[in-house]
């Protein structure tokens, strides 16, 4: 009987040990699909997005396949890109209708019959986690969230086509600029009639969208409801990550340094990318982990940046000088 326990154990102790190399890989995978993605090369993203589900026992997380389904559409790899998006679909766990029907990477999968299907499927899962909700309510953030996003999602192939100063470029951004005024006022007076509703009242895309708009707002909105977001936090009905953006937009704006590293500034003459003035350098990771956010070296790989703290310091001050020029 102990050597039968013995045996047991090890078994279990051999398959967990396996299910953490997998999930290791897994992750692995992924960030190099992301990586293949930010740079364009689509097909090979899909590819390795396709290596990871297989490493995970042909399982895959729903954002990730999502991610997936952009790299295929955009590689032109129709099929591939349907399936992905049935896959999480079909399982009820996609609900995020606003952003699969503006999100421009998916775009050459509209005319295919197959598009209507997936959102049809859509819909019907997002009316049942909805289905105690503020329904009025829910109907005006989504439209809001439309508007917000958009046009943002354009912005890329934009740049793509005709260059980040280009009069097609600076058109994009005054409607986003009328947009974000025009849902800054709908926003604003929810806040200030009901307060930061939370998730069970107005869903989780409805919760984002009072963050998003106020996130894409001036500076005296964004620190004066703020305080209001913090208090959401503590109630459960905001995310601790989007409060640290929010926290990182205001400090900068302030003339201060970000927190969380979550701000990203463009040099002008060098066209590169670099992380604005940001306080204690060295435990950045830590603080972004308290909140929930992922290493810092994960999220500016998507503008080609490599984090060295040691040369991050040394730049330090020329980047509060460029921030102060700003």
């Amino acid at each position: 009987m102990r050597k039968l326990a013995l045996i047991v154990f090890c078994s279990l102790f051999m398959f967990n040990f396996s299910f953490g190399q997998d999930k290791e890989k897994y992750a692995e995978l992924i960030k190099k699909a992301w990586q293949l993605y930010e740079s364009k090369e689509y097909l090979q993203s899909g590819q390795k997005y396709a290596e990871a589900f297989i490493a995970l026992g042909g399982k895959g997380m729903t954002n990730d396949r999502y991610n997936a389904a952009c790299s295929w559409a955009l590689a032109n790899e129709i099929d591939s890109a349907f399936v992905q998006l049935f896959k999480i679909a079909k399982n009820g766990n996609y609900t995020n209708l606003g952003h699969i029907t503006t999100d421009s990477d998916l775009n050459v999968l509209h005319k295919d019959e197959r598009w209507e299907q997936v959102i049809e499927i859509v819909k019907s899962n997002k009316e049942k986690a909805e289905l105690n909700l503020d329904k009025p309510l829910v109907a005006i953030l989504d439209t809001i969230y439309q508007d917000d996003q958009k046009y943002r999602q354009e912005l890329r192939s934009i740049e793509d086509k005709y260059g980040w100063e280009s009069e097609e470029m600076k058109t994009q951004w005054k409607i986003i600029s009328q947009k974000d005024s025009i849902n800054l006022i709908k926003v604003k007076n929810i806040l200030d009639e009901r307060g930061w509703l939370g998730a069970d009242i107005i869903g989780g895309q409805g919760n984002m969208t009072l963050f998003l708009v106020i996130q894409h707002s001036d500076l005296g909105t964004q620190d004066k409801y703020l305080p209001m977001m913090r208090e959401a936090v503590n109630k459960g009905n905001a995310s601790a990550s989007s409060l640290a953006l929010l926290e990182d937009r205001v400090a900068l704006g302030k003339g201060e340094k970000q927190i969380y590293g979550s701000q990203i500034g463009r040099d002008n003459e060098t066209e590169e990318y670099y992380v604005l003035p940001l306080m204690d350098p060295d435990n950045v990771d830590k603080r972004r982990a308290e909140v929930g956010l992922e290493p810092i070296q994960n999220y500016i790989s998507r503008w080609d940046i490599t984090w060295d703290v040691e040369e991050y310091k040394k730049k330090l001050s020329e980047y509060e000088l460029k921030q102060k020029d700003e």
